[in-house]
């Protein structure tokens, strides 16, 4: 059965990162980053909000059609709404799929130390909305967002490696 992997998390966690290594690992997994995504709408530096409001139903509708042909999608996308989890295991179901979201987390510095060491092309559009600030308000909406059943994964002292395979393990659990 395909699986809709989402990876959560806030800026900076590592999310990307271990998409992309999961995709490479994979053949035919779709690593359906809507950060890359977001790029692909005019002006959508000036209004990052409001692009990726834009793209995730289009996220949604390419997941459902990769998963429908029998193939994972992993999807580094931060959210910290259960309507929009909801609408992503939704969307997995009405494909046959399961939705598996897996949260990655470390303390708020670690984040931000990761967070400017990259560059990353939505840096600028963190940069306008807040920076570290909006960081820090990511990390409290996540915590509120949590459940006891969320899978979260430490990411704190690990480097990508260690995370990956710490993802694998909590896939295959």
């Amino acid at each position: 059965m395909p699986r809709l992997i989402h990876l959560n998390g806030p800026t900076g966690v590592g999310k990307s990162t271990i998409a992309a290594r999961y995709a490479a690992d994979h053949p035919r997994t779709l690593n359906l980053d809507a950060d890359e995504i977001v790029r692909l709408v005019g002006a959508w530096e000036d209004d990052f909000s409001g692009a990726v409001n834009l793209v995730r139903p289009l996220a949604i509708t390419m997941a459902s059609t990769h998963l429908r042909s029998g193939h994972d999608v992993v999807m580094p996308q931060l959210i910290t709404a259960r309507d929009q989890s909801a609408a992503f295991a939704k969307a997995a179901a009405e494909v046959g799929a399961e939705y598996v979201e897996l949260v990655l987390l470390a303390p708020p510095e670690t984040t931000i130390d990761r967070y400017q060491a990259r560059e990353h092309h939505i840096d600028r559009a963190v940069e306008d909305m807040g920076g570290v600030t909006v960081i820090r308000r990511i990390h409290e909406h996540l915590a509120a967002y949590l459940t006891a059943e969320s899978v979260v994964i430490d990411t704190e002292g690990a480097d990508a490696e260690q995370t990956y395979k710490t993802v694998l393990a909590a896939l295959s659990a």
